[in-house]
């Protein structure tokens, strides 16, 4: 029997020249996070830009391929901000683009910010401590989410972005220590049809926290890249 590092080495020797990574290559898709932040005179006090890399248990779950529903004949658990869970069954629900609620049962529902954290972001549902919509102490108004109307093509890649803004008037600083995306899933199955209500598809605790001025605004960008 051969053990440890012994294996490691035969096999990596074993493998031919063009497999090795080169240091001019990419990932095939790149996500990142851009943040900006203006003072009550719309004056930039801040940008924050980390690449965002935490997809959650429910989007890994909508794009798994449709062998895996026909091959088990079940669905696979979706569960949504408030805990419920409802069974995905890919054969039955096509998902569209552009995701909005005058075109599609399924859609982009916001981009949500909070106050807290989470270490595991895979088997995040909700985010661990949401920031209201309203004027109210530690609240923010959220402004009407937007997604690209189509795929951009740039070259050789091609990308979409969802933003949205969002404006404090609590009468205090407001902090953002993590940022989620929702979106809105009508799911078809064997037993009928269900609306799951907003579903936490994507979530990212920020690498460092954003505060938020009174009368000041935030807008929160999500790119999504492929080949880049």
């Amino acid at each position: 029997m051969i053990i440890g590092k012994v294996v490691d080495d035969m096999y990596v020797s074993m493998l031919p020249e063009d497999v090795y990574p080169s240091d001019w290559e990419q990932p095939t898709l790149k996500v990142y996070l851009t943040a900006i932040v203006r003072d009550a005179n719309g004056n930039i006090i801040k940008v924050h830009k980390q690449w965002s890399h935490s997809p959650t248990s429910n989007f890994m779950s909508l794009i798994l391929p449709y062998n895996y529903y026909s091959n088990t004949g079940q669905g696979l658990p979706i569960t949504n901000t408030g805990g419920s869970t409802y069974y995905y069954y890919s054969s039955y629900h096509p998902m569209c683009y552009p995701n909005n609620e005058s075109n599609c049962q399924s859609y982009f529902v916001m981009i949500q910010v909070g106050s807290g954290s989470q270490s595991n972001p895979y088997s995040a549902h909700s985010l661990a401590s949401p920031i209201a919509n309203g004027t109210g102490t530690g609240q923010l108004i959220y402004g009407t989410p937007s997604v690209s109307s189509s795929p951009i093509v740039s070259g050789s890649s091609v990308y979409f972005y969802i933003s949205q803004a969002f404006n404090n008037a609590s009468g205090g600083t407001v902090t953002i220590t993590e940022v989620g995306i929702l979106i809105n899933m009508y799911l078809y199955n064997p037993n009928g049809s269900v609306n799951t209500g907003n579903v936490l598809v994507w979530y990212d605790v920020l690498s460092s926290a954003i505060s938020v001025p009174n009368g000041g605004t935030i807008t929160i960008y999500y790119t999504f890249t492929v080949n880049p």
